[in-house]
């Protein structure tokens, strides 16, 4: 999306909400970015790395416009109706002022090696040309539809060696972000159609390998009636949206590309008095993705001075009292942005765990900041460079006449074709861009980590496998649940349905020439060996593991399990893991609090779960007691 730069909110009841931001702009850097790089990328941990295995650190800009600058009223041919008065003429900004060639050549000099690259649903059915007014600057997009002139866009990046992240920013082509019809995903069209047009896209730059992520959709919002939400399983549910489309994508359209997951921007009324706040990634401790491809989910996040962890950016009618991230004082500033973001990145091994890329940060640069505003970008800068964060300034292009404006971007253009630079001299941010682009940072190759992941048939099936996927349904009428067929399933909730998949000590365990068993009886029990007297158990045959379960309510329903290859399941060291009275994880479990609130079994990291014990008696509900754990080889 591009962010709101300078927010609206109208009162509910007496008025309506209006949200959020306002576009940033960066310091360039010094050097200028390799171009060597082999795509896809993928993610190890919380690192994104290039086919090699070595780090990737997304330093990135935003190149808006494509989404996008009206700003919902008059006419759209007035500049004076479009954000800052710059209009995009619905492409990316600036190819009116300055040859696409210029403006690529400004991102390599000012250091990044990535851009995000919003679009709105509306530009990519809009057949009606360009203006020739709009491509002043580059004759040859004369003509093209806004799509098609986005086509060359990506091209040309990606010939420069830059990166491209896709970004749905908005459904209509008009300025973000607040009570304008874009709100959701499905604000303005429905669920079906916009994942329909991600799978288009995705289709579109599939053979570009340097075309390298999906950015599902941008700052998800109130609107005048309604919250998102996370996990709740209606059609205002984010979580539910983002997992459902990022699988499609990867399973139907392109394998290849990062599924970019922004957390909720804003919630409630933003009125004293009301609840409101912004959740930011903050829900991930409780509920997080698990993609049918692991290696391939990054979260993200925005921050900007002007907002607060319950501001939303508002001024006058509508802002609350609530301290924007300005106004906290340097120890709290740091609490908060690791409470809403960077604890994703930071904490290790837990079914959370994944790169943290802030998409969007900034501030305006020569005219109009404040000491507050400076004070707090120096400070943010810090932040990024403590973490090693990846991330995505606004906006890298804008307009400047006799070098004043908006102020935001990196990069300025005139009428008259002239450039106006963060590295012009006169630009208070060049000292701490010019820190952040030379960070010291980790590179080089990085080994591959175990990965933990959630599975959460909270609302309907949650198969993260490609091979079942691809089954008929192995148990009609239940909700099914399935871990990734690199991944094993070692934990389980008492109650909640939550399982814990990972291939910590062996990777792909599955025989890639084995199938799959349900079991739903206790036929593969072996007598005198009974693990869980009294209870019935959901045991897998000799030479197989669990890899997922079926509920139906809170009952357990089947165990799906599956063969490893011949050797690799020692049926050494069996024990018993209850979990029907506390929780029984060991000593230092991995993976994290996968059920929060409810009693969890988890089998060691060197073991493999066998079976499921649960009872019917009297006062219980068939769910999850015990897990059957024996040792790998």
């Amino acid at each position: 999306m591009v962010t709101p730069r300078g927010s609206l909110a109208r009162v509910l009841l007496t008025a309506v909400l209006l949200l959020l931001l306002t576009p940033a702009v960066p310091t360039p850097a010094s050097a200028a970015p390799a171009t060597d790089w082999t795509g896809p990328l993928s993610t190890r941990g919380r690192w994104i790395v290039d086919a090699s295995g070595d780090r990737f650190k997304l330093r990135s800009g935003n190149w808006h416009g494509a989404s996008g600058t009206w700003n919902g009223s008059g006419n759209t041919a007035d500049d004076a109706n479009h954000h800052a008065g710059e209009n995009s003429g619905r492409i990316p900004l600036g190819l009116d002022r300055a040859p696409m060639a210029e403006i690529i050549a400004g991102f390599r000099e000012i250091g990044i090696n990535s851009v995000r690259l919003p679009f709105s649903n509306e530009m990519i059915h809009d057949t009606v040309p360009v203006t020739d007014d709009a491509v002043a600057a580059n004759p040859a997009l004369r003509g093209l539809t806004p799509l098609q002139v986005y086509d060359v866009v990506v091209r040309e990046l990606t010939a420069a060696g830059l990166a491209v992240i896709l970004n749905n920013h908005t459904n209509t082509t008009r300025w973000c972000c607040g009570v304008d019809g874009n709100e959701r995903w499905n604000s303005s069209r429905s669920a079906d159609s916009w994942e329909n047009d991600w799978l288009f896209m995705a289709r579109r730059y599939k053979d570009n390998k340097r075309v390298v992520g999906a950015d599902l959709y941008n700052e998800v919002r109130r609107d005048v009636w309604d919250d998102p939400n996370w996990g709740l399983g209606d059609d205002h549910d984010w979580f539910a949206a983002s997992q459902h489309v990022g699988d499609r994508i990867l399973t139907e359209a392109n394998p290849d590309l990062l599924i970019i997951v922004e957390g909720i921007n804003w919630t409630g009324i933003p009125i004293d008095g009301f609840a409101h706040e912004r959740p930011t990634l903050e829900p991930l401790r409780r509920l997080s993705h698990t993609l049918v491809d692991s290696g391939k989910l990054v979260y993200s996040a925005h921050f900007y001075d002007y907002t607060g962890p319950n501001h939303s950016g508002a001024t006058g009618l509508g802002e609350t009292t609530d301290p924007r991230y300005r106004d906290l004082p340097p120890a709290q500033l740091i609490d908060v942005l690791y409470r809403q973001a960077f604890y994703v990145a930071s904490e290790s091994d837990q079914h959370f765990t994944a790169p943290v890329w802030i998409s969007e940060f900034g501030v305006g640069g020569r005219e109009g900041t404040g000491t507050a505003q400076r004070a707090w970008f120096e400070r943010f800068v810090d932040e990024l460079i403590r973490n090693d964060a990846d991330f995505a300034f606004w906006p890298l292009v804008g307009w400047h006449d006799n070098r004043t404006g908006n102020g935001w971007a990196l990069l300025h253009w005139d009428s008259a074709g002239r450039r106006m630079g963060v590295y012009d001299g006169d630009d208070w941010r060049e000292p701490a861009w010019t820190r952040l682009i030379n960070a010291s940072s980790r590179t080089g190759y990085i080994a591959p980590v175990p990965d933990w992941a959630m599975l959460s048939p909270d609302h309907g099936d949650f198969v993260a496998s490609r091979r079942m996927r691809a089954l008929p349904d192995w148990d009609p009428g239940a909700r099914k649940a399935a871990c990734p067929d690199g991944q094993r399933l070692l934990g389980l909730s008492h109650t909640g349905n939550r399982g814990l998949c990972t291939n910590v000590t062996r990777d792909r365990l599955w025989d890639p020439a084995g199938g799959q068993t349900v079991v739903t009886d206790e036929r593969y029990v072996v007598q005198g060996a009974d693990w869980a007297s009294g209870y019935s158990k959901l045991q897998c045959p000799a030479g197989q593991f669990l890899t997922g379960y079926s509920v139906r309510g809170a009952a357990v329903s089947a165990a799906l399990c599956a063969p490893a290859p011949s050797g690799a399941l020692t049926g050494r060291g069996a024990r018993t893991v209850w979990f029907d009275r506390s929780d029984n994880r060991g000593t230092a479990p991995k993976g994290g609090d996968f059920a929060i609130g409810h009693y969890k079994g988890q089998c060691a990291d060197d073991e493999y779960a066998a079976g499921i014990a649960y009872t019917g008696r009297l006062g219980s509900f068939k769910t999850p007691d015990a897990l059957y754990c024996r040792k790998l080889t």
